[in-house]
């Protein structure tokens, strides 16, 4: 890690004014080497920014430490019955936190799953959402990607076995956030704010952006601008929601599949709506339109989820080594169904496993 100054923001407006490139404009280089260190990047948690500096992939002079500012800070009710989360909300906050346990159980269960009880003490969700890809090549030094300003992926010829199942042409990375399949089912908006004090909402389905969209970065923040909270609208009265992954490891590991499930239900037994985003399958979370359709109006049971499980697998295009992915999917979704629904069904004890 190379030296770098440490400078303190006041307020939002001061960092995003400060600020002189986004993590990933300092990271894509032409030549393989990280940018100049002029670079000033925002820092709140520190955890992948800090593990991007000691892999030698950013080269920052300075760092906005925004870790302090306490309006960034809350998790409030909103009079219509959303929720707003400050940035620097940490997801151990999110997991345990009883309202959001009840209005948003999903968005709970997710976080509560997301790395390590350290980890989890110390990230911040807005730094979970702009964390950048987790593809080994991404990551390495020596491999100067499409991702990075490079010519190739090196996951299409390579070990692509943890890579993405869906819209994975041209860049097959997953998105690393687990956060961010609970609140795309939730329907969730990001708050930006600019130097000037300016404040605007923006869909997480319009902020996160496929390959094909901009093969440089995951999301549409701008320099200048600061990610301050997330929105997540009223649910409700008859909404249940379950969020459930599977991965090598029951703790501290990504998910190698992962589903959040949110049902209106009208209290016979019957789905009005649904929302189901699949994790760890695509670039951005990917919602999983056809398994929605199936759902909407249909009476939930076994044979519906699983037939659900089925149409989410859609316009799957498995890599050399990933397809295994497409089952595990198929069945979480079917389980997170059920379990949304609250139709019996046998659920292991590890809420991990499908």
């Amino acid at each position: 890690m190379e030296p770098f100054a440490w400078q303190p923001a006041a307020s939002p407006s001061e960092a995003a004014s400060i600020a002189t490139h986004t993590t990933a404009e300092a990271m894509l280089t032409l030549t393989g080497r990280p940018d100049t260190q002029q670079a000033m990047l925002i820092k709140a948690g520190g955890v992948d920014l800090l593990d991007l500096m000691k892999e030698g992939l950013v080269n920052p002079g300075r760092l906005i430490d925004i870790s302090r500012l306490p309006d960034l800070d809350g998790i409030s009710g909103e009079p219509d019955g959303g929720v707003r989360i400050g940035a620097l909300a940490t997801l151990a906050r999110i997991a345990a936190h009883p309202a959001l346990q009840q209005s948003h159980a999903a968005l709970s269960q997710a976080a509560a799953l997301a790395a390590s009880p350290q980890i989890r003490n110390r990230a911040t969700l807005g730094g979970n959402l702009l964390q950048r890809p987790r593809c080994w090549y991404f990551r390495s030094a020596a491999h100067h990607c499409l991702r990075k300003g490079g010519a190739h992926c090196f996951a299409f010829p390579g070990d692509n076995r943890y890579h993405a199942v869906f819209a994975n042409q041209g860049c097959a990375i997953v998105h690393a956030s687990t956060p961010a399949t609970a609140l795309a089912a939730y329907r969730a908006e990001v708050e930006l704010a600019d130097s000037a004090g300016h404040r605007r909402r923006v869909p997480l389905a319009d902020f996160f952006v496929l390959p094909q969209a901009d093969m440089h970065r995951e999301n549409t923040l701008a320099r200048g601008e600061l990610l301050t909270a997330v929105w997540l609208p009223p649910q409700k009265p008859d909404c249940r929601a379950q969020y459930l992954q599977i991965g090598e490891r029951a703790a501290f590991d990504w998910p190698l599949a992962a589903v959040a499930a949110v049902l209106d239900m009208d209290g016979t037994g019957h789905c009005r709506q649904a929302s189901i985003v699949l994790g760890a399958a695509a670039p951005v979370p990917w919602r999983a339109r056809q398994a929605e359709a199936l759902l909407a109006g249909a009476r939930i049971d076994s044979a519906t989820a699983a037939a659900a499980g089925e149409a989410a697998l859609a316009g799957a295009t498995p890599l050399s080594q990933n397809a295994y992915k497409l089952p595990l999917l198929a069945a979480l979704v079917r389980r997170a169904v059920l379990s949304a629904a609250a139709i019996d069904t046998v659920l292991p004890a590890n809420p991990g496993a499908p």
